[in-house]
């Protein structure tokens, strides 16, 4: 049993945690959740409409959503520069770029846009965990030097497999960092592939919370059952925004398309129409104010 002065100072503790958190990110009005730090993530070859790039920027502000990040495919490399263009035009934030393609690097210096790159580590091979984290981090390199010379955050995308879990991408991203130029090395967690993390969230949250650099939500069943579902349509995606919202996490909030067969305005649509409910349900009225 702890004593008063041990349970004095957890609570002292957990304050300036808190305060450190909020005084390094501060918060948009509104909070994390507010309408201007949503990011459209996956809406790109996930639209049954197969938007151009001047209909995609139409589209984000029309529903009021300020910043993207980009999952290409193939057929859209001949159109990396417009899609910069057209969403610089409509005053939308080029957030991030899916991967990588060389054909990106002059035209994000000649635009002056900045964006995250999210990538996946791949299992890697290693007699150990720690040959593992090895592994990853040599494959990394090439990647990690071409951001930061780019002046861009490289965020490690949770995707399944040895790379995707929480514990795994944090070390990684520790063994770069302590090479003391690597500070733009980052994680993106994803719900729609954090299923096995519903119960311990919490937990996991706090473990990757000093690295993170995006947040993407989604409706969580057990099981990811279904793995894609909109927002406020779960089982647990209140419990584990709450846990987002105690924790002092001030950066941005992506929201999903990322499904084949649907319009992706709609699919946005469902997400922000979700999420209001949510914000309702969690009283999180200074949020909620932001979507009217």
């Amino acid at each position: 049993m702890k004593t008063f002065a041990g349970l004095l100072l957890t609570v002292v503790t957990g304050a300036l945690a808190f305060s450190t958190a909020r005084a390094a990110e501060p918060l948009p009005e509104g909070g994390v959740f507010a309408k201007s730090n949503l990011v459209a993530w996956c809406i790109v070859p996930f639209d049954a409409a197969k938007r151009s790039p001047q209909q995609r920027a139409e589209m984000l502000q029309r529903l009021g959503i300020r910043r993207f990040a980009y999952d290409w495919r193939q057929e859209h490399v001949s159109s990396f520069e417009q899609e910069i263009v057209e969403i610089k035009n409509h005053s939308i934030e080029y957030f991030a770029f899916w991967g990588f393609h060389p054909d990106i690097v002059p035209l994000l210096r000649k635009h002056d846009v900045k964006p995250q790159f999210w990538t996946t580590v791949s299992n890697p091979a290693g007699a150990d965990r720690d040959a593992k984290i090895e592994t990853a981090v040599g494959r990394l390199k090439g990647l990690v030097d071409t951001t930061r010379e780019l002046g861009c955050k490289l965020g490690l995308y949770n995707h399944g497999g040895w790379g995707g879990e929480p514990a795994n991408m944090v070390a990684v991203v520790k063994r770069l960092r302590q090479e003391g130029k690597n500070d733009h090395v980052g994680i993106v967690y994803n719900f729609h592939h954090g299923h096995g993390h519903i119960n311990d969230f919490a937990d996991v949250l706090s473990a990757m919370q000093p690295y993170l650099l995006c947040l993407n939500l989604n409706g969580m069943n057990d099981n990811a059952q279904p793995l894609i579902l909109p927002i406020g349509s779960g089982q647990h995606e209140q419990a584990m925004m709450q846990c987002i919202k105690r924790s002092g996490y001030a950066g941005p909030i992506g929201i999903l398309g990322h499904r084949q067969d649907m319009d992706a305005e709609v699919s946005l649509r469902q997400n922000l129409e979700g999420l209001k409910e949510v914000l309702n349900r969690m009283g999180d009225y200074a949020a909620l104010k932001t979507y009217d």
